[in-house]
């Protein structure tokens, strides 16, 4: 038998009347309606107390809610909302928690609602993961700060005076803290190194720098795609960790921030390249110091970096290679001279020193700090390449 919906004042009606037969068989009546006993019972004490007008449906809410929100609270809530209107719930919570610490912090889920009903949720269409073209690990994961930096373009745009602003991002990939936006001149390895070493004199040294294969970082045609930025970080004792070719995601998190930058400052420009880059800073210190992270234990990222042990020198660095290497200095022509035969190497090691190991007759293995470049051949007076980078 299909259960029967009791919602009609005239079914509820006509169960109550028949309920107060003295002959009636209460358990069989409520089996004829489709109902419990508890449900019978319920309706004819209502019958009892109230008449015909306790059968009627009763509101589910309760009389009083000790929790609910008071309307200040709902309107701090909205406040926070409209000041950070890319943050989610559980950062504005948060960022509450912080301001109003003699109040009770509402739960995640109340900022939700409160927010859903003020019209300010965007709903995100949702699809299904791609499966190919991703790879789930990575060749060093940052486990402290100053461990890993991570650096890129962010890709430019128009301020509306129609100058392209493109600034330069770097950040520590352990604790997330934003060390550089910086709009430059233009993207040559001498124009970023000078930013570099500002951020290196203000932070220190980092162990690996992490970046893509694009310049001034990498370049196609040098041993290892090293460039004369790349070079320098190497003699400085950093390592480097290049993403693959095409590979973004292999950044993600570095890519992640550019996509908030783009979708909070880029989406509202500035009328010049002046305005554009005090409020790329304004943004920064939000980031860095209110904004909470998930991956931090919403910590913001000010509270977990810290400056690097490893003091930035300026002076430039001799570098020393074991005593049976023969060691040599490329030209400004990217050349090195060995037994009278000039052999060309790479602009991008231009003033440096490289070492020479002696493998075999007129065969030498070249290094570069710690790093294996490839052969000469002096018979042949060549140089072949290590392949990969």
């Amino acid at each position: 038998m299909p259960w029967k919906v009791i919602n009609s004042m005239d079914t509820k009606t006509e169960f109550v009347l028949r309920a107060m037969r003295q002959d009636s068989d209460f358990c069989g009546l409520c089996r004829e309606f489709g109902i419990s006993r508890k449900t019978g019972y319920k309706w004819k004490e209502r019958f009892l107390e109230d008449g015909l007008t306790g059968l009627v449906e009763r509101s589910r809410r309760p009389a009083n809610s000790p929790n609910q929100l008071g309307e200040d609270q709902v309107c701090r809530i909205v406040r926070l909302k409209q000041a950070h209107p890319h943050w989610g719930p559980r950062k504005l919570r948060e960022v509450f928690a912080k301001q109003f610490t003699s109040e009770t912090v509402p739960s995640e889920s109340t900022f939700k609602r409160v927010l859903d009903k003020a019209g300010l949720v965007e709903h995100r269409r949702q699809r299904k993961c791609q499966e190919t073209g991703t790879r789930l690990t990575r060749a060093v994961v940052a486990e402290r700060p100053n461990h890993v930096w991570t650096v890129d373009f962010k890709g430019w745009w128009y301020t509306l005076d129609r100058h392209r602003f493109e600034p330069l991002t770097i950040r520590d990939d352990y604790s997330r803290c934003v060390l550089c936006a910086r709009a430059l001149p233009s993207a040559r390895s001498e124009v970023v190194r000078e930013e570099f070493q500002r951020v290196f004199t203000q932070n220190g040294l980092p162990e690996i720098i992490r970046s893509d294969n694009g310049a001034p970082f990498a370049a196609v045609s040098s041993p290892l795609g090293l460039t004369r930025l790349s070079a320098w970080w190497l003699t400085l004792g950093i390592d480097l960790d290049r993403i693959r070719p095409g590979k973004p995601q292999e950044n993600g998190a570095h890519e992640r921030m550019h996509r908030d930058m783009a979708r909070e400052l880029e989406s509202a420009a500035e009328v010049d390249l002046v305005k554009q880059q005090a409020s790329l800073d304004v943004w920064v210190k939000a980031f860095n110091n209110e904004r909470p992270h998930e991956a931090l234990g919403m910590k913001v990222p000010r509270d977990v970096y810290v400056t690097s042990s490893r003091p930035f020198d300026p002076n430039p660095v001799q570098l020393v290679y074991p005593f049976h290497y023969e060691v040599r200095k490329v030209t400004t022509a990217g050349c090195i001279s060995i037994d009278r035969v000039d052999i060309m190497i790479s602009q991008a090691l231009s003033g440096l020193h490289v070492g020479l190991e002696q493998i075999g007759g007129n065969r030498y293995s070249m290094w570069f700090c710690r790093l294996h470049l490839g052969e000469l051949d002096l018979t042949t007076a060549s140089f072949r390449k290590t392949r990969g980078v």
